[in-house]
């Protein structure tokens, strides 16, 4: 049976362009919620649990794919986990969307082409090494599972270049008018494009984009206070209420482990 408590993170959470690493201990469960990602969780030690709306069933996997906008849960079980959040509009988001069976909510993931990824993954991480080490690591596992690069999987570019546009601007009010004039189109086919790209509205993926990066840059030695601000949060209390929403978890919830003081 699936623990109830409220889940208490002690780990790192490390972002990059149409994704993030969240790798620690986790203590327990997350409620119910839905977000833009496509979820790779991976139990680096023990196993995992999962639970879909659709089946409203926990199963325990060893790694599994969520979809995007899937409402489920999730339970540590006080295992150390690595969740890879990765993008759907992005070429390896598009390739991992192919992976099972479609009409899945969960997919379940083979553990052998990216064992020893996940040990060298555990082992950065215990070791406490340097951000960069952990991205690599994250993308080499990403790629793995993506496996052979397909055609017709390419990002139009036009969206692309919105979405950059729009991840430097988080602090800030950002315009349909303002993302179409960056992608060099008319507001109503920017609208009609960015939803087909990405799968949401231009305000819901900025919501998405903007908890991302305030939950990285507290995590990152930020207080929630100055992340929410930094980010286009009205105050705290607005992105703790978008965190547990997207993420099933209040941002208090999470801590940053101790560094070690050893030269």
């Amino acid at each position: 049976m699936a623990s109830s408590k409220p889940i208490v993170g002690i780990g790192r959470v490390l972002l990059w362009s149409g994704g993030s690493l969240w790798i620690g201990r986790a203590g327990g469960r997350a409620q119910a919620h839905a977000h833009h990602a496509i979820q790779i969780s991976m139990a680096l030690t023990g196993r995992l649990r999962l639970w879909a709306e659709d089946v409203q069933i926990w199963r325990e996997h060893a790694v599994a794919l969520v979809r995007p906008h899937q409402r489920h849960e999730f339970d540590g079980a006080g295992e150390t986990v690595a969740q890879i959040f990765v993008e759907p509009e992005t070429t390896q988001g598009r390739a991992l969307l192919l992976q099972g069976d479609a009409a899945a909510s969960i997919v379940d993931l083979p553990r052998e082409p990216i064992q020893a990824l996940l040990a060298a993954l555990l082992d950065a991480f215990a070791a406490d090494a340097a951000d960069e080490a952990l991205v690599a690591i994250s993308h080499r596992i990403v790629d793995a599972l993506c496996g052979q690069s397909l055609p017709g999987l390419s990002v139009d570019p036009r969206i692309s270049r919105a979405i950059e546009f729009l991840r430097a601007r988080l602090a800030e009010p950002v315009t349909l008018a303002q993302a179409a004039a960056a992608a060099h189109l008319s507001p109503s086919r920017f609208r009609h494009l960015f939803v087909a790209q990405t799968g949401m509205s231009l305000r819901a993926y900025l919501l998405w984009a903007r908890v991302e990066a305030a939950v990285g840059a507290a995590m990152g030695g930020q207080s929630w206070t100055e992340a929410a601000q930094d980010c286009g949060f009205a105050d705290s209390a607005h992105l703790s209420r978008t965190c547990r929403r997207m993420f099933g978890i209040a941002p208090t919830m999470l801590v940053r482990p101790m560094r070690s003081s050893a030269a």
